[in-house]
């Protein structure tokens, strides 16, 4: 891959990943193992989804601070269809339609009266996580057959290491993302969009429709997310994931998405949720730091990768003004001739 303004972000992501799990295997014994490297993902499956999702939004410009509300909003009708005896693949098919429902809502709301991203999903946040205290205060225990086998099932990979179903949900999740992202009329339309809202209506491009798919993606995608995350916990509780968009966001910005929207490879999210995961793994191998220490150092990582997309932004801005100067100064030497 050819080092450039456009991809260096990608790889600085990259280099931390190597150096956090270096450190690891150096200090920790067992810490470079097949299973602990499974266990990333494992752990991790449903914020690789959801995070997935959230990169669309930030790409186009947006945010979306519901998701983690919609993933326990999910967990919490999912637990109390299967007390009334719900088929699991019904569950399944409610709990997609409700997280695009949601998300499709959010974005015609976005799209339509011109809101700001931030302020319909902080109330769509507010909105599933209410619901979610109204359905039950208590943790409601799934013991579905069918959710407890996909929970339980071990998929063997080089002797003695297993992943989940779970994970290749979310593999397979990334891989569509990226094709979509590549390949597609959408993924053309988000990135433009993120670029320039003014420039891709003059292009003719669909504007309303993609801000609308961006969050009806994300919706999806959180959706999807909170089926996996069922799968793990096998329960659904209001209180699950309290925090989880920040995670999300988190990842997307450690992954090389730019803020600011227009720019971001979708394999970044995946990436970002794999540091954030090692950080985790190498505190509990120490044993003695509080798990508090996994916020510390994932928000300097934070405030590194923001300065550093903006030192990058700027770096590009200073480059393609670069021939917009120099015609000014032949211009004026043309004028005092």
């Amino acid at each position: 891959m050819k080092i450039s303004q456009n991809n260096i972000i990608i790889l600085a992501t990259v280099l931390l990943l190597l150096l956090l799990y270096g450190t690891g295997a150096y200090l920790y014994n067992g810490f470079f193992s097949l299973q602990v490297f499974l266990n990333l993902f494992i752990d991790n499956a449903y914020l690789i989804i959801v995070a997935t999702g959230m990169a669309f939004v930030i790409i186009s410009g947006g945010i979306d601070l519901s998701v983690a509300s919609v993933v326990a909003l999910i967990s919490m009708v999912s637990a109390v269809m299967f007390q009334h005896g719900a088929n699991a693949y019904a569950v399944m098919a409610a709990s997609i339609a409700l997280g695009v429902a949601f998300g499709f809502c959010q974005g015609y709301l976005i799209q339509r009266f011109q809101l700001h991203p931030w302020i319909v999903t902080l109330s769509g946040m507010f909105l599933a996580r209410g619901i979610s205290y109204l359905i039950s205060t208590e943790s409601i225990v799934i013991s579905d057959d069918t959710y407890t086998a996909i929970s339980q099932y071990k998929i063997r990979i080089g002797g003695d290491g297993f992943i989940s179903i779970s994970v290749v949900i979310a593999l397979l999740v990334v891989v569509l993302a990226i094709g979509v992202a590549r390949y597609t009329s959408f993924g053309r339309s988000v990135y433009a969009l993120g670029g320039s809202e003014k420039s891709s209506l003059l292009m003719g491009l669909p504007v309303a429709r993609t801000t609308v798919l961006v969050y009806t993606v994300s919706g999806l995608f959180s959706a999807l997310g909170g089926i996996v995350f069922t799968f793990y916990m096998l329960s659904g509780y209001s209180l699950h994931l309290m925090g989880m968009e920040m995670d999300a966001i988190a990842s997307c910005v450690i992954g090389g998405i730019l803020l600011t929207g227009g720019f971001g490879y979708l394999i970044g999210p995946t990436l970002g949720v794999l540091a954030t995961g090692i950080i985790q793994t190498i505190i509990m191998f120490q044993g003695t730091l509080s798990s508090w220490w996994t916020k510390i150092v994932i928000g300097f990582l934070l405030f590194l990768f923001m300065a550093f997309q903006r030192m990058i932004v700027m770096r590009k801005e200073k480059t393609a003004a670069a021939p917009a100067n120099i015609q000014r100064k032949i211009a004026k030497k043309v004028v005092n001739l």
